[in-house]
C-alpha cells in the first residue's frame, strides 16, 4: 500500500493511514514494518458470502492527515 500510494513507511504512520472494511469486522490491516496489506485474521469465505458464487469484501484506505 505504501508503494501504491507513493509514500514512505514513516508517512503511513504520520498520516494515520488505515484500512476500513464494511461492517463490524475489519478483515485487513497494514503491516507496520513493510506497509503491506495483510489479513487481520483468517477469512472464512462461507461465513462472509454464504452460497454466493462471487465473493467480494469491500474496503477503503483512509488517510487521516493528507499532505
Amino acid at each position: 500500500v505504501a508503494k501504491d500510494l507513493g509514500l514512505q513507511l514513516p508517512a503511513l504512520r504520520d498520516r494515520g493511514v488505515r484500512v476500513l472494511s464494511e461492517g463490524r469486522t475489519q478483515y485487513f490491516s497494514l503491516h507496520g514494518k513493510t506497509g503491506h496489506l495483510v489479513t487481520a485474521e483468517r477469512i472464512d469465505r462461507e461465513q462472509v458470502c454464504g452460497p454466493l458464487e462471487k465473493c467480494l469484501i469491500h474496503s477503503q484506505i483512509l488517510i487521516q492527515n493528507p499532505a
